[in-house]
């Protein structure tokens, strides 16, 4: 185990920060018709001078309330702490974070608190890549595989993967895992693309943006379905004219329908081939995901989700009653990147491929170090696997999520976890204050009592 220099945490600050996608309708789908891309953007500060930076993902006014548990609840937690307090006993401190006596109440492990949780966690990753001088993918992959389990809580998921057996395979893949580094830097990791596929996007533009993007190397492409069927077998059938029928289509209905209307519409849908629905009914039902997937099986059309699934616990359920066959981890959603270690241990167990969501702020950025993770340290594999991209915000970042010519996940190369925003994309984009929204707002485009 690595000894790492201990350093004081000094602060740890909030922001609320916003961009006003929806007047492009930009990450537009059939239950968010105008979502406003936004993040609760963490700052952790130590006296000597090291600096880490956590978000978690949000849509407009939600931004508040999970701004207000970080500020007024949570911070607490962390200022004062050594980092070696905190990454000498990382699960136990994860647990202590998240297991509160009087915020439990509000969870346990969901909701508000565990979205705020995220953004710390995040930036308390982003520090400890910076203080070992490595990105956090690399971080991961060369712990040794006693130290990477002591950062995972394992409560309440013992029953489907003990930290003897996470040791274990993380033990059995060390020997090539070196091989599988190079591997990534040289090549990096396969995208899939939800730019062109929003519901507000004209027949036009989305022709447009399939073109732009089979040029560009692309060869697997998500549209969201789920307001009008009618409608929906147009814009199949559209993409379809431009992706052909070599390349990969997936659908997305983002919770709109019940079981049975998911079964139906998709039943009609399956002409088009299409590789996996998305999130055909809510988040929280286990069992439907699994009559859905069981009935569209036949059709060989796959069931994907997670990117709101809240916790361990429901990923431990949904994998135990064969409800998905592609896991979609958020790195923002759960509680950030313990408990995803957790979520890719089950997954290798119970033979479940993830494929990361990730589209949203920062989503890009940080799941892709989970993924290269994945394949140098525990399924080993990229077969059935990629990781969505969306062409938004990137050029906030300091480090932003790169794209090949072959349409790959470039492998991030600076120390960290991909977090840090530009002090100007801060300046321009922090609510209410930054000069854009101020602009907006005095423009009429906005208006500040309604938003």
């Amino acid at each position: 185990m690595v000894k790492d220099r201990c350093l004081h945490i000094s602060t740890v600050s909030a922001q609320d920060i916003r961009w006003p996608t929806s007047l492009g309708a930009h990450g537009s789908d059939a239950m968010h018709t105008d979502p406003d891309y936004s993040c609760v953007y963490v700052t952790i500060a130590t006296r000597e001078g090291h600096t880490g930076y956590g978000m978690t993902f949000t849509l407009g006014r939600g931004t508040d309330i999970v701004l207000k548990a970080v500020r007024c609840m949570l911070k607490r937690s962390v200022e004062g702490r050594t980092t070696a307090s905190i990454y000498e006993r990382f699960g136990h401190f994860w647990r202590e974070l998240t297991s509160d006596s009087q915020l439990r109440w509000i969870g346990p492990e969901k909701g508000v608190t565990h979205l705020a949780v995220a953004a710390i966690i995040n930036a308390l990753w982003d520090l400890w890549g910076k203080i070992r001088q490595v990105p956090v993918w690399l971080l991961l992959a060369e712990m040794e595989p006693e130290e990477l389990v002591s950062t995972i809580d394992f409560r309440y998921i013992e029953d489907v993967i003990t930290p003897e057996e996470a040791i274990g395979i993380l033990r059995e893949s060390k020997s090539t895992r070196n091989e599988r580094i190079e591997h990534v830097r040289k090549t990096g990791y396969k995208a899939y693309t939800t730019q062109i596929g929003w519901l507000g996007y004209d027949d036009d533009t989305i022709r447009g943006l399939c073109k732009k993007y089979l040029a560009a190397g692309f060869t697997a492409f998500k549209i969201k379905v789920g307001q009008d069927l009618e409608d929906d077998m147009k814009r199949c059938r559209l993409v379809r004219e431009e992706i052909g029928w070599e390349n990969l289509l997936m659908v997305d209905a983002n919770q709109t329908w019940n079981v049975s209307t998911a079964i139906e519409w998709m039943k009609q849908l399956k002409q088009f081939k299409p590789f996996w629905i998305e999130e055909p009914t809510s988040p929280d039902d286990i069992l439907g995901h699994a009559k859905i997937a069981e009935a569209l099986r036949e059709h060989a059309i796959g069931v994907a989700t997670g990117e709101m699934c809240c916790n361990r616990v429901m990923f431990k359920q949904f994998m135990q009653a064969n409800a998905l066959e592609f896991c979609q981890v958020d790195s923002a959603r759960i509680g950030g990147v313990n408990e995803l270690l957790a979520v890719y241990l089950m997954a290798k167990k119970l033979n479940v491929k993830v494929c990361p969501h990730a589209g949203g702020v920062g989503l890009c950025e940080m799941v892709q170090h989970l993924q290269m993770w994945d394949f140098c340290s525990v399924s080993c594999t990229m077969e059935g696997r990629m990781i969505e991209f969306v062409d938004q915000q990137h050029d906030q970042f300091v480090y932003p999520a790169l794209i090949d010519k072959k349409a790959y996940y470039v492998a991030p190369k600076a120390p960290g976890y991909s977090t840090e925003l530009k002090e100007e994309a801060i300046a321009q984009f922090a609510y209410p204050d930054g000069t854009e929204w101020k602009r907006m707002f005095d423009e009429g485009i906005f208006k500040l009592e309604n938003y």
